[in-house]
């Protein structure tokens, strides 16, 4: 088996934020950028993205994946985590992938609100295509989810001998201290969808309210998984997120983008 080069990097302004670059086997000129979901997603997918990276650099494409501030291995702590902060540096990500690979085009991925922040930020960091697996689009709904899973976990006796104190849970979820600020942005997250070539990828689910007809409507292409995703459940809360489906759908739409 081929080794894969994995090269550890800081970059920013600063130089607080990391990444791994994954460099192609050949010259395409396309890079994908990797943008990571946050708390609990981020753990339980980090994996994940491990292993599409270096299906994507298999087929020859340049590809970083990296840490917004305040989250995994870049600098900065939880609470300081802020919603404008994570758009720009996924432009700071996309930037450095093009300088660091000589790539022009960059299509961007994302998973839940790596998803959303790649559509968000999609204009700013010039991603030409992306690739979106189960983003959020409804913010207030998003926090009402973390915060039911939170109160949950109070009483979770598989986790503790008794039930916590509120006092002990927080402001935080599922483990991560979060800012007063990052939560009210949350909150009044809306997203508008950009115009751009887009894969959306939904995990196999039953409800009705899922959001592929907001896609539909821009033009995007809107396909299912076969299988559901525990993202909300809290006995799986520290169970990695693992498809090897959605590896094989995404490495083959690069695929097809980078012959066409």
């Amino acid at each position: 088996m081929q080794t894969q080069l994995e090269i550890p990097c800081h970059f920013g302004a600063a130089q607080d934020l990391f990444g791994i670059y994954h460099p192609g086997s050949f010259e395409h000129g396309i890079g994908v950028l990797l943008c990571p979901p946050l708390g609990q997603d981020l753990i339980r997918c980090h994996r994940l993205y491990r292993q599409l990276a270096h299906a994507l650099a298999g087929i020859g494409v340049d590809v970083l994946r990296f840490d917004y501030y305040g989250t995994g291995d870049s600098a900065g702590a939880s609470e300081e985590v802020e919603w404008s902060r994570c758009l720009a540096d996924v432009a700071t990500a996309a930037e450095r992938l093009r300088s660091r690979s000589g790539c022009q085009h960059i299509i961007g991925f994302g998973t839940r609100l790596g998803g959303s922040l790649a559509l968000a930020a999609a204009e700013r960091a010039r991603l030409e295509q992306l690739i979106v697996w189960d983003p959020i689009l409804d913010g207030p709904a998003h926090v009402d989810a973390l915060d039911e899973l939170q109160a949950a976990l109070r009483f979770d006796l598989n986790r503790f001998a008794a039930p916590r104190p509120a006092a002990a849970l927080a402001g935080q979820w599922q483990g991560f201290a979060t800012g007063a600020s990052f939560r009210r942005q949350l909150a009044e997250l809306r997203l508008d969808l950009p115009q751009r070539r887009m894969l959306v990828l939904h995990s196999a689910t039953t409800d009705a309210t899922a959001p592929t007809h907001r896609f539909s409507r821009t033009g995007a292409e809107v396909a299912s998984l076969s299988l559901p995703t525990p993202w909300d459940d809290l006995a799986g809360l520290e169970t990695m997120i693992q498809s090897h489906e959605l590896i094989d759908i995404v490495t083959r739409r690069v695929k097809e983008s980078t012959y066409a």
